[in-house]
């Protein structure tokens, strides 16, 4: 018998899961919630630590990133057990979305202020640390801003076509998800020790990141869908094999192998509107009726 089968309610005529079954998900996006607010508490004790000269700046840094890339990995698991147990919902849809927008808005974007621009040596004018203090809010808000309208689109919107059409039988995102920008900055800022940011010209090129990753986030570029795997179907033994050596990379080497797993998945969107405009410029096709659309997700 299966999970499903066991949460099924024999009284139901239509064999709807019993009710204790929807706090299961519900569970998850909660302590999604909670690890996004450890991550806002730990950036603002970091800050204070920073300000006051004491120890353990960098750790509460570090723990900030951990919170974001933990609820990461939460996030991939609630809806996926929703849909195994047959217990998704509106308020369910709903309370992941409020909750995404705590983790991966909020939480990152307090990170990447306090972390990236707040400490800033001021040998190059305090007029021009000021200047930087305004476009680094600014720029931390617009993130902000970009994965809550992110969020409302994947709400509203049942089946968007990106502008780079992909194969019909794989699904696929449309604009970066707020989850893997949320890793990529808590991926950055791990990498990096946690030390926060001194040098004014790292401080920008980390807002200039800032800024893509709100601009990816809203776009309609493709970017690959990891809910089409099944869990439930059998794999060869080498996919067991290439597992268990991601798993035992990222428990020794986590600050490179995450960096470069975010890095890779925002890259990949980048370079597949690129690669589609090549592609078009070089073998232009002619198309008489437009493209089926294919299994999108908002």
């Amino acid at each position: 018998m299966g999970l499903r089968e066991r949460l099924e309610d024999p009284r139901s005529p239509d064999r709807r899961p019993r009710r204790a079954a929807y706090v299961l998900p519900t569970l998850f996006t909660a302590g999604n919630v909670f690890l996004g607010y450890i991550s806002i508490m730990r950036s603002f004790k970091g800050a204070v630590l920073a300000s006051s000269g004491g120890a353990g700046t960098s750790e509460n840094f570090s723990v900030a990133a951990l919170a974001i890339g933990a609820a990461v990995f939460l996030d991939g698991l609630d809806g996926r057990i929703a849909r195994m147990t047959n217990t998704v919902s509106d308020f369910g849809r709903e309370m992941d979305s409020l909750a995404d927008v705590i983790s991966f808005g909020i939480a990152p974007a307090v990170l990447a202020f306090a972390w990236g621009v707040q400490f800033v040596d001021p040998g190059f004018g305090e007029s021009l640390r000021a200047e930087l203090f305004n476009i680094g809010s600014f720029v931390a808000f617009l993130f902000l801003l970009c994965g809550a309208v992110r969020l409302a689109r994947f709400n509203v919107q049942k089946n968007p076509i990106p502008k780079n059409p992909g194969r019909p039988d794989r699904k696929y995102f449309v604009g970066l998800p707020i989850p893997a920008a949320a890793g990529m900055v808590a991926s950055v800022v791990y990498a990096a020790d946690a030390q926060p940011l001194a040098w004014w010209p790292l401080s920008v090129a980390w807002l200039a990141l800032l800024a893509l990753l709100g601009f990816l986030m809203v776009s309609t570029w493709r970017y690959y869908s990891f809910k089409g795997i099944n869990l439930n179907r059998a794999y060869s033994p080498l996919i067991l094999i290439l597992l268990g050596a991601f798993i035992y990379s990222v428990r020794n080497y986590s600050r490179t192998v995450l960096l470069v797993m975010f890095s890779a998945y925002v890259g990949s969107g980048i370079a597949i509107r690129i690669g589609g405009i090549l592609r078009r410029r070089v073998r232009p096709h002619p198309h008489p009726h437009p493209p089926a659309p294919e299994h999108q997700i908002g």
